[in-house]
């Protein structure tokens, strides 16, 4: 066999990507929030996901777009700017549906991740739904007493040191975060009726910050189907090749470094726990 031949029989770089057809998956893992750690990668936010969303999209013959959606929620401006985002790159992908897969958890921020998608898909003991807000903090004004500590704050604006944890708590800040809260569910209520319609249940118990298993989900219209990633791929695009879009690995992640034990990766870390074990996890 001469060199010529041996040389037509090696596919060329390009050649399989521009021959077999594409599911583009991106993982969605973690706890929603603004604030990105250079040393993990174990949060969800816009800077964080960006690049992975953009390299899915991009490919010439997508035929899907899967999220494997795993988060018990957080920041509710996250939430929205990141499912905005792929709503976006969808609408330049008309005819390529967007997948969510639900595995242990897609609850609040997370379901509402979940909602831009075209379908929803879950694990039989996948947690689902979660429509509401919540918010948490610590009251310090006795530990500060104990020993003797003097808060001093100066402000400008009456309302400046709203729900200060180093003051005593004041019922009309109370009555102005619930008020807030109210906003914020009201938006998230009118977001999961725009993405899921008529698919909904006509119920209001949807809305009341309840979790529901996968098969409940689906008899509640929260969901389109129960069943796995890798099943449920097979089924509808079966000779399509899987590929993962990976977002960008922090800095330090890259150099192989650890996060320090300082009390602000300590705090964060403690924040993720609690909004985890929420759901048992």
């Amino acid at each position: 066999m001469d060199v010529k031949t041996v040389a037509s029989r090696i596919p060329r770089i390009g050649d399989r990507s521009d021959r077999t057809d594409v599911v583009a998956v991106v993982r969605l893992h973690g706890v929603i929030t603004p604030s990105g750690s250079p040393f993990h990668r174990g949060v969800i936010n816009l800077q964080s996901v960006e690049s992975a969303l953009t390299r899915a999209f991009a490919h010439d013959r997508l035929q899907a777009v899967a999220l494997l959606i795993n988060s018990p929620g957080g920041a509710p401006t996250q939430s929205g700017l990141i499912a905005e985002r792929i709503r976006q790159m969808a609408a330049k992908k008309q005819d390529v549906p967007v997948l969510a897969f639900c595995e242990d958890v897609a609850a609040s921020g997370g379901y509402w991740l979940a909602c831009a998608a075209d379908e929803i898909y879950a694990h039989s003991t996948s947690m689902v739904g979660s429509i509401g807000v919540v918010s948490g903090g610590f009251g310090f004004t006795g530990l500060l007493e104990r020993f003797g500590i003097e808060r001093r704050l100066h402000t400008a604006g009456e309302y400046k040191a709203r729900l200060d944890p180093f003051s005593p708590e004041k019922p009309q800040d109370v009555e102005w975060l619930k008020k807030m809260h109210a906003q914020l569910h009201e938006l998230f209520v009118e977001w999961v009726k725009e993405r899921r319609g008529d698919r909904l249940a006509g119920t209001e118990e949807l809305f009341t910050g309840d979790v529901w298993l996968g098969g409940k989900a689906l008899d509640l219209g929260l969901v389109d189907g129960v069943g796995n990633f890798r099943e449920v791929i097979a089924k509808r695009f079966p000779d399509a090749e899987i590929t993962v879009a990976e977002p960008k690995k922090p800095l330090l992640a890259r150099l192989g470094l650890s996060a320090p034990a300082a009390a602000g990766a300590m705090l964060d870390a403690v924040v993720q726990r609690v909004a985890w074990s929420r759901y048992g996890l």
